[in-house]
């Protein structure tokens, strides 16, 4: 026997947009004929109403949301352009006020050089700006932009802040380097200027990193007089450093171990991480002698 062949019915579907212009098209046609036409009282317009009432309602409400929507959404526009003037405000006085502060470091650094040039007004000096360092945070070797075109000969004497940096090694014709008293290499020869004590103070990196001081050494101080907090300058008998330049303030003192003379620390006048404009100190040491 063959099989029997059951033929499936087509199921008749609409589509939701023809759906929807047809509901469209009936709600349009019952307003015109209820508003138009006496024909359809009673269950006619009863009809209207159930169909074409909650469908004005919920045009209504969509209608109200999207416009509530639209004008949040014109809000937000305002809000938006509003906060990018103010953060465009913001930089533009974030930058003003960067400038400002460095102005104001710059003019600090000018008055403090002022003051060391009034202080020292017997030797005369020119002003340079430090262009090159030997290390990112000290300043134990670095580079002036002054030269020979400028008078800048070796071993002139370097001052900032409130006393000796160090003094020029080499120099170029526009350009000159300089070693400063942190330098390992570096030793001057010194005085406390309370008690008129000499004493050799030596350059000491590692010292000057973890503790922020610079070593001393053959201190003739039999009778105790030297204590925290003294002035220590250039001595008359250094060869290379003009007299009674500041170098900084007695730190701490101890006996060597000879228990003849004394050694300790000096907390230098200088700030040798932040070094940017100095004075270089034109006479030289011999030409005085």
């Amino acid at each position: 026997m063959s099989p029997v062949v059951k033929k499936r019915r087509k199921k008749f579907t609409i589509s939701s947009r023809y759906l929807l212009i047809g509901l469209t098209v009936l709600c349009a046609l019952l307003l015109v004929f209820s508003f138009n036409t006496s024909l359809f009282e009673g269950p006619l317009k009863a009809a209207a109403s159930v169909v074409v009432v909650p469908f004005q309602r919920g045009i209504a409400r969509v209608g109200g949301y999207l416009s509530d929507r639209s004008e949040e959404l014109g809000q937000l526009k305002d809000v938006l352009a509003e906060n990018q003037a103010l953060k465009e405000q913001v930089d533009q006085l974030t930058i003003e006020n960067n400038q400002l502060q460095q102005d104001r470091y710059e003019l600090n650094q000018l008055r403090s050089l002022y003051d060391l040039d009034q202080e020292y007004a017997d030797y005369e000096k020119i002003g340079a700006r430090v262009i090159a360092s030997e290390a990112d945070n000290w300043f134990y070797s670095f580079t002036i932009d002054k030269g020979e075109k400028d008078g800048v000969q070796a071993d002139c004497n370097v001052m900032a802040g409130s006393g000796l940096v160090g003094r020029v090694v080499s120099v170029g014709p526009n350009y000159a380097k300089v070693i400063s008293l942190i330098s390992d290499t570096s030793s001057v020869s010194a005085t406390v200027l309370a008690t008129d004590e000499n004493l050799v103070v030596s350059g000491n990196l590692q010292s000057v990193q973890s503790e922020g001081t610079i070593r001393f050494s053959q201190l003739a101080d039999t009778q105790d007089k030297v204590s925290a907090g003294d002035k220590v300058v250039t001595s008359s008998i250094s060869d290379k450093y003009l007299p009674g330049i500041l170098i900084g303030y007695i730190d701490s003192v101890s006996s060597s171990s000879n228990n003849l003379t004394k050694s300790g620390t000096i907390t230098p006048a200088v700030d040798f991480s932040h070094l940017e404009e100095v004075l270089v100190v034109m006479e030289l040491k011999r030409q005085t002698e």
